[in-house]
């Protein structure tokens, strides 16, 4: 009989009294301050600020070549820090011990672009990734999480044995979701989930996220370019350029913001069918 390694349950309650609270009451679950990232000479983010509170949908946008991605990474540490800090949960990565590294790892999940799955594995052997970094369970035990994900995503059961190679774009997307999501996170990070879909699939993929986050509890971080989906599925938004945050808020809120580029973003050709739209539902 193959040996489990005993994993304790998480000790949310104590972790919880540690995570600030908004000037509303609002539960930070990431709090980034004063953050500055760089790459020699050149200074990519200077003094960034953003909350996310928890169980919203952040949607989080700006030009390209900003530093969008940039500052996921950073707060995933797959980038360094110049200087600030950046507290997930409550906790700063870096004061805390081994152990609790690995809790706060196991409760953030992410969806790269393009989904970013291994390409010799299957869709099972690739949610199942995150199960062997960091739990010891049976493979029965694996193959029926793994196929709890599966359906959880909306993909048939035989896309369980199918290799990347063998998926559809949309499909591809919801099996990388479904690694995102295969520790059950607390908060999970989605870098331009519905690029490369069409219509009536990214309008899917953003009503299931929608749906997750309200049956699972989930707060999401989403980088997007998508208009669609900033319009239908986020809570806030918050805007990047010059290096920082220049504008967060509601959807109301980037509609009436000065700033040239928010209002060409939000305002521009592209964007006038889904305003007209919306204030034909508010009327």
């Amino acid at each position: 009989m193959e040996e489990v390694w005993p994993v304790e349950p998480r000790d949310d309650a104590t972790m919880d009294e540690k995570e600030p609270r908004g000037g509303d009451g609002a539960e930070i679950i990431l709090s980034v301050k004063d953050l500055t990232v760089g790459f020699g000479s050149n200074i990519v983010l200077d003094k960034l600020n953003l909350d996310i509170y928890r169980g919203e949908i952040l949607g989080f946008v700006g030009a390209s070549g900003t530093g969008k991605s940039v500052l996921m990474r950073t707060v995933l540490r797959l980038l360094p820090r110049r200087s600030g800090s950046i507290k997930i949960l409550g906790v700063e990565y870096d004061e805390v011990s081994e152990e609790e590294r690995m809790e706060l790892d196991m409760r953030l999940g992410v969806l790269f672009q393009h989904g970013a799955l291994f390409s010799s594995l299957t869709v099972m052997e690739n949610i199942q990734v995150p199960m062997r970094e960091y739990l010891n369970l049976p493979q029965d035990l694996m193959d029926e999480l793994a196929r709890l994900k599966i359906d959880m995503v909306g993909l048939a059961p035989e896309a369980a044995d199918k290799f990347p190679s063998e998926l559809s774009g949309g499909m591809i997307k919801r099996a990388a979701l479904a690694r995102a999501l295969a520790l059950d996170p607390d908060l999970v990070f989605l870098d331009e989930p519905t690029s490369g879909l069409d219509p009536i699939g990214a309008a899917e993929f953003d009503n299931l996220i929608a749906k997750l986050r309200d049956t699972l509890g989930l707060t999401v971080y989403m980088v997007t370019h998508d208009l669609d989906s900033l319009f239908s599925v986020c809570d806030r938004i918050a805007v990047l350029g010059q290096k920082r945050v220049l504008v967060e808020g509601t959807i109301e809120d980037m509609l009436t913001c000065d700033d040239d580029w928010v209002k060409s973003y939000f305002r521009g050709k592209r964007a006038r069918s889904i305003v007209r739209d919306g204030d034909k539902k508010a009327s």
